[in-house]
């Protein structure tokens, strides 16, 4: 792709009255309020185990986001006249991002408990199926001996669910 069209497909348009700027702010808080309620279910499913349903809500947390990465593209070309315009308007979306990124937080932070114990699952069920196929043989010091790559057995994990 050549630089003009990453540039053209990166380029927002930005409101020019007033009574845009105000629709422009409503679509960015029911974007956000749209995504919160996904981010809200997905950590609420995780919490539970139920990750088989929390990962059904990823299509639709997806367009969600790129919706919103496309408002706040607009934002942010619009942001000198708003801030000339509409000062309190910002000032509200500026809150209502606070409360967004904040439930986004603990969503993360849920996303990334259970991807750690489940990582931490695999490498448990790894290292107990290593200890059973390896010898337990010692060297002429008395010491353990070392196991040599023929030992190892590879685990194979699916991913599907």
């Amino acid at each position: 792709m050549t630089a003009q069209g990453q540039a053209k497909k990166t380029s927002y348009s930005a409101v020019a009255t007033v009574a845009e700027a105000r629709a422009l702010a409503d679509e960015m808080v029911s974007v956000m309020s749209e995504l919160i309620t996904v981010i809200e279910q997905e950590t609420e499913l995780v919490r539970a185990g139920k990750l088989r349903e929390g990962m059904a809500l990823g299509p639709n947390k997806t367009e969600l986001s790129r919706h919103y990465v496309a408002v706040v593209g607009r934002l942010k070309a619009s942001q000198p006249f708003m801030k000339q315009s509409v000062p309190e308007l910002l000032g509200t979306l500026h809150r209502h991002h606070d409360t967004f990124r904040a439930m986004l937080q603990v969503n993360l932070t849920v996303l990334a408990t259970a991807h750690a114990i489940s990582e931490k699952i695999v490498r448990g069920v790894n290292a107990e199926i290593q200890r059973k196929n390896i010898p337990s043989t010692y060297t002429a010091s008395g010491r353990r001996a070392a196991p040599g790559g023929r030992h190892l057995t590879p685990l194979a994990v699916s991913r599907t669910l």
